[in-house]
């Protein structure tokens, strides 16, 4: 039976990848911050190591016999200055990356994003994974960044590794993408960007896990990436339509040009560093391009080399985050 040691497993996509592992009867052990709320991980009975990330010799005993890494532990979000970035994305990748070599653990399983390709232009075919990366960044597009250092961090190390470059990631345990649109939702502050009628590559979180055990686990997948993102299941109209239905508020019907929306986002980010504003904008260039653009990317190597599929509809995944979303909000409330 594997070992199999999950970094970030407190968060959305680490936690999906403990509870499916767990589900096959395989070994967990999740290395978590003190900071980390567990109670997820403590009801799927996996392995806790608690300790500090800065911390090589830490890491290295918490690494120590592993069949599988998976490296989800990062910084989430686009907001915040360079240092920040460095040190909880770059730094902390270069550490379990140096402490996955020096324990031998058999495979390092890096989640990227599909954020590392910057903004390609649209066009009509898909972008795969042969597509450069790094392309249009923008001023102070610290979060693509970071993400790329890493990757260029993994393609260095020495022994068998692959990555997997997940969309925009949606499900139960959110609590940042989702529950930050609610907020603005019951603020009155989401309007149609543009038309409404580009296909978004929003994913369920459960779908990309099982990708990301698939490439862990694949032999030929090693020294590749893999994008694991959705065919365009939605358009933008279509996912804000499911997504007030199902919490029962009225349709959005207000549109604002996308040329407008972000250079109003622009103009804000802009006041924000200023004005030194700890807390992310309430608009921002990266959230207007991920709703508003048509980010369409392949997923065909994972399907052909992989077997992988998606599994889960928008709606039944939107069921399942607004079902644990309002559950674990009551809880705080009690």
């Amino acid at each position: 039976m594997k070992w199999n040691v999950i970094t970030g497993a407190t968060g959305l996509l680490g936690s999906h990848i403990a509870e499916q592992l767990v589900l096959h009867g395989e070994k967990v052990r999740a290395v978590v911050r003190p900071s980390g709320d567990t109670t997820f991980l403590k009801t799927l009975g996996a392995e806790l190591v608690v300790g500090d990330f800065n911390d090589l010799d830490f890491l290295q005993r918490a690494l120590g016999g592993a069949d599988v890494v998976y490296h989800c532990a990062a910084r989430v979000g686009e907001w915040g200055p360079w240092r920040q970035f460095q040190e909880q994305i770059i730094d902390v990748a270069a550490r379990v990356f140096d402490a996955c070599r020096i324990a031998g653990v058999g495979r390092l399983l890096h989640v990227s994003s599909i954020s590392v390709y910057g903004h390609p232009p649209d066009r009509a075919d898909l972008f795969t994974e042969d597509e450069p990366i790094g392309q249009n960044l923008w001023s102070w597009d610290n979060y693509c960044r970071a993400k790329i250092a890493v990757e260029e961090l993994c393609r260095a190390y020495p022994r068998d590794w692959t990555m997997v470059r997940p969309s925009w990631i949606f499900g139960p345990r959110d609590r940042n993408s989702l529950p930050r649109f609610f907020k603005a939702l019951a603020a009155g502050r989401v309007a149609i960007t543009g038309r409404g009628d580009n296909l978004l590559n929003v994913i369920y979180a459960g779908d990309v896990a099982e990708g990301a055990i698939l490439a862990a686990n694949q032999p030929d997948a090693v020294g590749k990436a893999y994008n694991l993102s959705s065919d365009g299941e939605a358009t933008q109209q279509q996912f804000l339509n499911m997504l007030t239905d199902a919490l029962g508020q009225p349709r959005i019907s207000r549109h604002v040009s996308f040329r407008v929306a972000f250079a109003g986002a622009y103009i804000g980010e802009v006041i924000a560093r200023i004005i030194r504003l700890h807390r992310s904008p309430h608009i921002t260039r990266y959230a207007v391009a991920l709703i508003g653009r048509s980010t369409r990317f392949s997923s065909e190597r994972a399907k052909t080399e992989l077997g992988w599929r998606t599994h889960t509809s928008i709606a039944e995944g939107l069921s399942r985050t607004l079902e644990e979303y309002y559950g674990r909000e009551k809880a705080k409330a009690v």
